[in-house]
């Protein structure tokens, strides 16, 4: 028995890559300590937050001592709800993409939930989960993260998918002839292919989370305040009283979040990132970071890196290796897992069904007058999203490329980008919409000004990625082949960003779409402004509770995104994977 454990013990630390060099610790691992303290200080608070007792208002303090500690809250939310997303943006993307059953559906499923703005969730998510945890803030805590996380993983989740499904056919030819499994192929293969991409739409669907932040934090349903205590809720009852200083430390309050984000979180990711270009020449400028630099120096990190890697590398591959011999061993093994998913298939449809059968008692009392009325409003709004859409672009494929292309200008911009695309645009809504009165612009056309804020940085941030993926090797080959600067944009420059165009097309529109009911319904002192569109329908709707309304207004609207999704960009996300992929 005692050899039995000596021989398992020996194999599993046999796993561990031991350093040649004794693992010395320095000064950086004393902050890197006390760094870990202040979060676990702060994670204690707040989960004495979220085990409080359920009030039906939180009250919101304007003194700006409180906003340290609401900015915390509302940070914590939104990293909570980005690892949801990156979760099920991994599991539901390579499903989507592996799967050509599962894609007929899986696909179609995300445009509809892409299409569902916020508020079209928090209804039935609040409701469900206070009435759950009705006894503490945990159900309503969890509402806003999930909230939060509606308007995160869609774009990730396109991103992850699209770039599993243009993998170069050279590198999965590589993976079939050095004979990964799986999981070694997603590891060294899918995963670093869609590394960039993917880090780039993640700093943008965090912006997108903090975009519905005040939404999310002080939700208004009926003659219900649900509010929590965090900087989405201080700025909007700021904004509610008119308070310009407290708006304004609103703001700086954000800001500072977005900066400690983007230097403790996302600069470092970046700066990883780097090593999965595809190219065979050195890159001219590698993106650094302090903060990783200091990391990589820290023992404490070292050792901590070791052991993760351990059990990610030795527990996945000693799992999937039993898993291929039992199914080397018996062909049976296939068929549970075959039934396992067609059982998936029919519960979706099952829940599908019990959902058209509810949703069908809802819209009962609703005449064909009020159909023919949500449709053109639902028209309007498409106009008004394409329209942002297409103005967005104008400006942001060339401002991406250039900063993609130019290892100066991205070491200048990429930081500054960021942190300006990271800040929820409903915060500088009052001061635009002033503005637009003053020149005589209404919201209907000024909502599209308002809708351009938030999703033009998904056009710039994938085309960035795309400017950034462009092999070093190919731009020095156009060079010595002679080619002008019209022929290099023509023939490899948009050809290599069209795919991440594509997917920054359509999360843009969905963004847009989403931002709608922020963006054609507004407040301010107490003065309600609105455009003639359905998102301005849906928050009103919401509201006043009106259930069957907003119901039907949600439903056009995903039915509009879907069916636009459907012919135009299916087609294409298509026209990307068959042309413009580097195979």
């Amino acid at each position: 028995m005692s050899n039995h454990v000596t021989k398992i013990f020996h194999k599993i630390w046999g796993g561990f890559a031991i350093p040649h060099k004794p693992i010395r610790f320095r000064w950086v691992d004393f902050l890197l300590v006390l760094g870990i303290a202040g979060l676990f200080y702060g994670l204690v608070s707040v989960e004495k937050e979220w085990t409080g007792i359920w009030s039906p208002q939180a009250e919101i303090d304007l003194n700006p001592r409180f906003l340290p500690k609401y900015t915390f809250f509302s940070m914590v939310r939104g990293i909570i709800a980005y690892g949801l997303s990156l979760l099920f943006t991994l599991v539901y993307g390579y499903w989507a993409a592996k799967d050509k059953i599962a894609e007929k559906v899986l696909v179609p499923l995300l445009d509809i939930l892409q299409s569902v703005p916020v508020l079209g969730f928090m209804p039935g998510l609040v409701l469900t989960f206070v009435g759950l945890f009705h006894q503490s803030n945990i159900g309503l805590e969890l509402a806003a993260v999930i909230m939060i996380f509606t308007g995160q993983v869609w774009n990730m989740t396109f991103s992850f998918y699209h770039s599993v499904c243009t993998v170069p056919a050279d590198m999965r030819q590589a993976a079939t002839t050095f004979q990964f499994n799986w999981w070694q192929t997603l590891k060294w293969v899918e995963i670093p292919h869609s590394a960039i991409g993917l880090i780039w739409n993640s700093m943008m669907s965090m912006a997108g989370g903090w975009f519905f932040l005040m939404i999310s934090e002080a939700f208004v349903l009926g003659h219900n305040d649900f509010r929590l205590p965090g900087v989405g809720s201080y700025m909007s009852i700021a904004v509610n009283h008119g308070n310009v200083p407290a708006m304004i430390y609103a703001i700086t309050a954000m800001i500072i979040m977005i900066i400690f984000l983007d230097t403790f979180l996302w600069r470092p990711v970046v700066a990883w990132s780097q090593k999965f270009k595809i190219e065979e020449t050195k890159a001219q400028y590698v993106t650094s970071s302090f903060f990783l630099n200091w990391l990589r120096k820290a023992g404490l990190s070292q050792y901590i890196s070791t052991i993760f890697k351990f059990f990610i590398n030795y527990g996945i591959n000693y799992l999937f290796s039993k898993k291929k011999t039992s199914m080397e061993d018996s062909g049976r093994t296939s068929l549970p897992f075959h039934m396992f998913v067609w059982m998936v298939y029919i519960s979706f449809i099952c829940l599908f069904g019990f959902g058209c059968w509810k949703l069908s008692h809802v819209l009962q009392s609703l005449s064909l007058s009020n159909w023919c009325h949500i449709l053109w409003y639902g028209c309007l709004t498409l106009f008004r999203v394409l329209s942002a859409v297409a103005i967005g672009t104008l400006w942001a494929l060339p401002a991406g490329l250039i900063i993609g292309l130019s290892t100066k200008l991205s070491r200048i911009f990429q930081p500054v980008i960021q942190i300006v695309a990271s800040f929820p645009a409903p915060m500088l809504f009052i001061p635009i919409i002033i503005f637009l009165k003053a020149v005589g612009v209404s919201l209907n056309f000024g909502s599209i000004v308002l809708m351009l804020l938030g999703t033009q940085w998904y056009i710039l941030f994938n085309v960035i990625a795309g400017a950034m993926s462009v092999p070093i090797d190919l731009r020095e080959s156009s060079k010595l082949f002679g080619m002008s600067r019209w022929q290099r944009l023509k023939n490899l420059y948009i050809p290599s960003v069209f795919p991440f165009l594509v997917t920054g097309w359509v999360t843009a529109a969905g963004g847009a779409w989403n931002a709608s009911i922020v963006a054609e319904y507004v407040v301010f002192r107490g003065q309600t402004l609105t455009a003639h569109g359905l998102g301005a329908m849906i928050s009103q709707t919401a509201e006043k509770a009106d259930f069957a309304l907003l119901t039907a207004s949600v439903l056009t609207m995903s039915a509009i995104v879907v069916i636009f999704n459907r012919v135009v960009w299916r087609s294409l996300y298509n026209m990307a994977q068959k042309k413009y992929t580097f195979s």
